[in-house]
């Protein structure tokens, strides 16, 4: 086990990324949004959604969203699984679901990150859920979306964690807004964590080190 993060041990770098900075209000306008050529060479990639919020699309169209993303610059693409057939231990149908859109990204070098959205999820389907997106061939499993009733705990990082090989990351959302909660997150099991106060979170890490 490394030694934990602290506040004097992570550096500003590592917070930047960790971060997927998002923006997924719904009244959002085209200069908000359109960020492929603002980014273009500097390293930071673009992601976006798939089925989001609900997961209820169907896995064609699910897969033809994510090859218009892809076309229009995403490198990363976070996928809301069909909640109500893991609900349901429909889990092949699961499978072959997140399988759908990961041979699409995968064949074009994208990244898949699989949102189980545990605020409706009992502890066994947030173990089946994860293994189901690990057997598929996904990179990340991720706790929500956002738009649930609650958002990432540090008990579900540490479960979805165990969960899986180390092979698949680990992706928080809704609820690190904090320098102290991404750390606690990290230490946890996390690799990324959706948030929208970045610039807060880093200016506090150069603010408590001396900066």
């Amino acid at each position: 086990m490394p030694d934990p993060w602290t506040v004097e041990t992570i550096t500003v770098e590592k917070v930047a990324k960790t971060i997927d900075h998002s923006l997924l209000r719904p009244e959002l306008t085209l200069d908000e949004v359109q960020c492929r050529d603002a980014l273009e060479g500097s390293g930071v990639l673009v992601g976006t959604v798939v089925g989001f919020p609900h997961g209820s699309s169907t896995t064609a169209i699910k897969a033809a969203e994510a090859e218009l993303a892809l076309d229009d610059g995403a490198a990363e693409l976070d996928m809301v699984l069909p909640i109500g057939w893991l609900r349901s231990k429909k889990d092949a149908y699961v499978q072959d679901d997140i399988a759908a859109v990961v041979a699409v990204a995968h064949d074009r070098d994208a990244v898949v990150k699989v949102i189980l959205e545990n605020a409706y999820l009992t502890d066994e389907e947030k173990v089946r859920g994860c293994q189901l997106a690990e057997q598929a061939g996904a990179d990340y499993v991720k706790t929500s979306t956002g738009y649930a009733p609650s958002g990432s705990t540090m008990d579900d990082l540490r479960l979805m964690r165990a969960s899986v090989s180390e092979r698949v990351k680990i992706k928080a959302a809704g609820g690190i807004r904090t320098l102290d909660l991404l750390i606690e997150g990290l230490n946890a099991g996390m690799d990324r964590c959706g948030a929208t106060a970045t610039a807060a979170i880093i200016d506090d890490l150069k603010a408590r080190q001396g900066r």
